[in-house]
């Protein structure tokens, strides 16, 4: 990101809500985004995840600018190039384990029997392999959360972005979570993950705090020397 810039109108009222961020992920990194609440942080993981453009500035996503893309393109480029894993895992209750990994899948017109076979093969890269036909009710939060990140590496994205990943999670769960995202990073996997506590945070290789719209640092962490 060059120069991002992000400016909300309502009526006659201009809020900016990025006022000049510049950020660099190197493929393979591992970053936490912190912010207190109305810092920006949102907005950023927006323009990131291809929910949103600048109003100014670059995004250059996976060697393409994905600023000045229409909302198709945007929608094209979330399906392919990034892996979303959410606070609320955002699972289809009726569907079993293995039909959730598979609907990234569906939309971008994989073939039936290559979706199942990287769903079976991405459920058991999580641990998850003896879980493929259970449904969310029958699974406790964090393999719920499991079966998201799952989905998230299904179509090999560019990027994983993890928005308050374990927001819903308890401790024990929490802690299964970020190795799972430490093992993932360990093979190579980029990942930025948004979060607000300090010790998910440390987890990272890096952290880059936000505060009224302005990236402020962006400092290694204990993650880093791993």
């Amino acid at each position: 990101m060059t120069g991002v810039r992000k400016t909300y109108a309502t009526g006659a009222v201009e809020v900016e809500a990025l006022r000049g961020i510049d950020l660099h992920v190197a493929s393979g990194d591992y970053v936490a985004v912190m912010g207190p609440s109305g810092s920006g942080k949102s907005t950023l993981m927006h323009i990131i995840g291809c929910l949103d453009v600048p109003t100014v500035g670059t995004y250059e996503l996976d060697g393409t600018d994905v600023s000045v893309m229409s909302e198709k393109q945007l929608a094209e480029v979330r399906n392919r190039k990034i892996g979303f894993v959410f606070q609320q895992f955002n699972l289809l209750a009726s569907l079993t384990a293995l039909r959730n990994v598979e609907l990234p899948m569906v939309y971008a017109g994989v073939p039936a029997p290559e979706r199942r076979e990287r769903a079976q093969a991405a459920l058991a890269k999580v641990g998850l392999a003896d879980r493929v036909e259970h449904r969310p009710g029958e699974l406790s939060g964090g393999q719920q959360q499991r079966v998201s990140v799952a989905r998230a590496l299904v179509t090999n994205p560019a990027l994983i972005l993890a928005d308050e990943p374990t927001g819903n999670l308890d401790s024990h769960s929490t802690s299964e979570i970020l190795e799972l995202f430490e093992e993932l990073n360990d093979a190579g996997r980029t990942i930025v993950m948004i979060t607000h506590e300090p010790d998910v945070a440390e987890r990272a290789k890096k952290i880059a705090h936000i505060y009224d719209g302005l990236l402020v640092d962006s400092i290694p962490t204990h993650g880093a020397t791993k």
